[in-house]
């Protein structure tokens, strides 16, 4: 049973109501999406419904369309998380810093070194304590009435808080070490940072070369497989000799052989990338291969003020000259005096009480200010200044070694960029040529004016071409990381 239906306008003449709205439930309610739609050879249930819908129409009564079971079908969020990741390069950097421990520990020294500074700094401010103590003696027949004489009663109660504080160089010159070796942490963190930056990039873009690499050796040995069956036709024609049969055999099982290597080399490089970044060392993920998205590279004036200006190895030889200076601070600050204040607030009496027996007031204050005067320590002091300063001769050398190699590494990281992005050029034309080199050649081998040698050198032209022209985008995107570990981001 078939039925054709035709729709015109929106409107469908001479039926009622209903079937208007069983079209709009089953087809949309948009009367511009319907213009001119035919519904041809329409099934039998299709047809029953029309029909029921007409007659209903002609009732007066109307159909209602069951609501579409959306709930049935999956989101694509729920899709997409059952999948395995997919990871960008910042994705890969994000989770190794959290699961790569180099990392991780200078992460740490540098929040402990924010701790010592907290700390020193601390030891420069008044501190409060509360004292409690009670003392029993034994009694005594003499006027103090007591066996030990120190001692002011038989019963003693000590009850009071104690303001202490300590003034002297040796403090301020210990929270200048402790802020420098603060500096100093947080030097070697952003080295860290700036090497686990090298490191992900490898191991990232080895993985997207490795992979590149494995699809040429596909596409190479798809190639060969075709080389060898026109040779193995050209041979059963008699055109040309058992000998070029023989050689594109070899060249097929080569790039088998190949493409085993290539797929040994891209699970390495996906197990390398899978220990940086997931900590249940999963192995179902991909990456995505941005590796033609590579930024450029900027003037050489910009780099170099910008290595002098972020450059973390010199900060780092800074940082450790200025806890060498304030080392020998606090080395000849032995020399001079110590002043210690205290103040105390609350009872020192015979009973813990607020009053005595006969209504005494027990609560007081006492203050007490002592001066150390350092006289003789047999050298000791002098031997400290010596070994800070020994420490700062040092620390002014590898500044100064810091500062000329970072000169060094400014210029043989940017020339080894800027040599990385010409040559992706000339191997991005090295590549093209060889396609067609290959295209070619295989036309000339069937027209007998070229020999199988030639077409086999081609073939290896074109694979050896594309994993140059792959190796250069994946070296110019690690040379751009080891030059920003000198820089910083541009």
């Amino acid at each position: 049973m078939e039925i054709a239906l035709r729709v015109q306008d929106g409107v469908v003449p001479g039926v009622s109501h209903s079937l208007w709205l069983l079209r709009h439930s089953l087809f949309g309610s948009s009367p511009v999406a319907l213009r001119g739609m035919k519904i041809a050879r329409c099934s039998p249930i299709l047809a029953i419904l029309g029909c029921a819908a007409l007659a209903a129409g002609q009732n007066g009564s109307m159909i209602a369309a069951p609501a579409p079971q959306s709930a049935l079908l999956p989101s694509p969020s729920q899709a997409q998380s059952q999948g395995p990741p997919t990871l960008t390069f910042q994705d890969a950097l994000t989770r190794a810093r959290a699961l790569v421990p180099e990392f991780n520990s200078a992460r740490t020294d540098a929040a402990i070194a924010r701790e010592d500074r907290v700390q020193a700094r601390a030891a420069m401010l008044p501190g409060v304590t509360y004292n409690n103590q009670v003392l029993y003696t034994e009694p005594s027949r003499n006027p103090l009435g007591v066996v030990y004489i120190s001692n002011n009663s038989v019963h003693e109660y000590v009850s009071q808080a104690n303001a202490h504080e300590e003034i002297g160089l040796d403090s301020v010159y210990q929270y200048r070490s402790a802020r420098a070796a603060e500096a100093l942490a947080q030097a070697r963190l952003q080295i860290a940072s700036r090497g686990l930056v090298v490191t992900v990039a490898e191991a990232y873009y080895g993985l997207i070369v490795a992979q590149r690499k494995y699809g040429t050796e596909q596409a190479a040995m798809q190639e060969a497989q075709r080389f060898l069956t026109i040779s193995q036709q050209l041979q059963k024609g008699g055109e040309v000799a058992r000998s070029d049969v023989i050689k594109a055999q070899i060249q097929f099982n080569d790039r088998s052989r190949l493409l085993q290597e290539a797929q040994l080399a891209l699970e390495k490089a996906r197990l390398a990338l899978a220990v940086l970044v997931f900590h249940d060392f999963n192995q179902d993920f991909s990456v995505v291969d941005d590796l033609s998205l590579s930024p450029p590279l900027p003037p050489m004036d910009e780099v170099h003020a910008a290595a002098l200006r972020n450059n973390p190895d010199v900060a780092a030889a800074l940082a450790r000259a200025s806890v060498a200076q304030a080392g020998v601070g606090e080395a000849r600050a032995g020399y001079l005096p110590r002043v210690a204040l205290d103040y105390w607030y609350g009872i020192d009496a015979p009973q813990f009480a607020v009053n005595g027996p006969d209504r005494t007031r027990n609560l007081g204050y006492a203050a007490a200010a002592t001066l150390n005067i350092p006289i003789w320590n047999w050298g000791a002091t002098q031997s400290k200044i010596r070994q800070a300063n020994l420490r700062q001769e040092q620390a002014k050398i590898e500044l100064s070694a810091a500062q000329r190699q970072l000169l060094a590494n400014i210029q043989t990281a940017y020339h080894e960029a800027e040599r990385a992005r010409s040559e992706l050029d000339l191997l991005r034309q090295s590549f093209e040529l060889a396609s067609d080199s290959l295209r070619l050649t295989t036309l000339r081998y069937q027209g007998g004016e070229a020999t199988v040698l030639e077409v086999v050198d081609a073939q290896n032209t074109l694979t050896e071409a594309r994993d140059a022209f792959d190796e250069a985008e994946s070296r110019y995107r690690i040379a751009l990381a080891n030059l920003q570990t000198l820089t910083g981001s541009f």
